[in-house]
């Protein structure tokens, strides 16, 4: 819970990150990135009061923001923390005209999400694991591959998710709603090692009920799964720049090439509507186009 400190804005902003992040029931990461987009427009307002902000206001911070090298979709981003917060005080009558009504969001490029091909996520686990924290790594990224998690859904799993008997992994996504994900054998397999031998010798005298634990016997973060994930590529020959979201796309992907229905694909990863998931017809559809045209002997026949 975030207290009242006596800026008329600010006031106004953690007042609306309390309720989103208790009614809403956003994630913290959701949450914090609200937070840091609030107070950012806040300051470059010079903590205007809020009943005085302008629809002029805020297009001169999306020119600034435009102005700063900030991207498309960091813009689209923050114009939607803005527009929600005015919707907020709108419903609790905290302001009597909204100034984001006109406000329109940049058009986004259509960018496709980097894959690795099946080849790659073979060579990245094409290791024998020997210590602890090699058994933890290879645990880590075999699941996030298998399963099509987020990042922020590996780190925040508990012992008692996973289900070796059942072969399947609960995951509490966006919303903090609930998914059972399948989990193949060898991912079966390399997770029970990792749990029942070398867990707990990376506990350090914790006790916690997160699964992959870090360097300080407590719960990996995001960021210390990135930097293991780099290295790890680095170690095994992959030159791609690619983050742990590029497993997600890739265990979407691959599924797609191998016949899984769109829909099933979907439930998997969690998302609430099929136009999410179909970026990925655009990915097979594309790798489509490059196998024929190397491959296709009347495309390599000239006029």
């Amino acid at each position: 819970m975030y207290t009242i400190i006596g800026d008329s804005m600010k006031d106004d902003i953690y007042d609306y990150i309390n309720y989103v992040f208790i009614e809403k029931k956003l994630s913290n990461n959701t949450k914090d990135a609200y937070l840091k987009d609030l107070l950012l427009f806040n300051e470059y307002l010079k903590s205007k009061d809020v009943k005085k902000v302008s629809y002029n206001d805020i297009i001169s911070y999306v020119n600034y923001l435009s102005d700063t090298t900030n991207s498309d979709k960091t813009i689209a981003r923050k114009i939607v923390s803005i527009r929600t917060f005015f919707d907020y005080l709108m419903k609790n009558k905290k302001i009597d005209t909204n100034p984001c009504e006109k406000l329109e969001s940049p058009k986004l490029r259509k960018t496709l999400p980097i894959t690795l091909s099946e080849e790659e996520v073979n060579k990245l686990l094409c290791f024998k694991p020997k210590t602890a924290l090699e058994y933890r790594n290879k645990a880590m990224i075999e699941l996030m591959y298998a399963c099509g998690l987020r990042v922020s859904e590996l780190v925040n799993l508990n012992t008692n998710d996973i289900d070796l008997n059942e072969d399947c992994v609960k995951v509490y996504g966006k919303g903090n709603k609930e998914r059972i994900i399948p989990m193949a054998s060898v991912t079966t397999n390399i997770i029970r090692e990792y749990l029942l031998v070398y867990r707990n010798s990376l506990l350090k005298g914790y006790l916690t009920d997160k699964v992959f634990i870090g360097s300080y016997g407590k719960g990996i973060t995001r960021q210390g799964f990135f930097k293991i994930l780099k290295k790890l590529a680095k170690d095994q020959g992959i030159n791609k720049n690619f983050s742990p979201h590029t497993l997600r796309h890739s265990f979407a992907t691959h599924l797609l090439e191998h016949g899984a229905d769109l829909r099933s694909i979907g439930e998997l990863l969690g998302h609430e509507n099929i136009k999410t998931t179909q970026i990925y017809t655009h990915l097979s559809n594309s790798k489509k186009r490059k196998d024929y045209e190397e491959h296709h002997p009347r495309n390599k026949m000239v006029n």
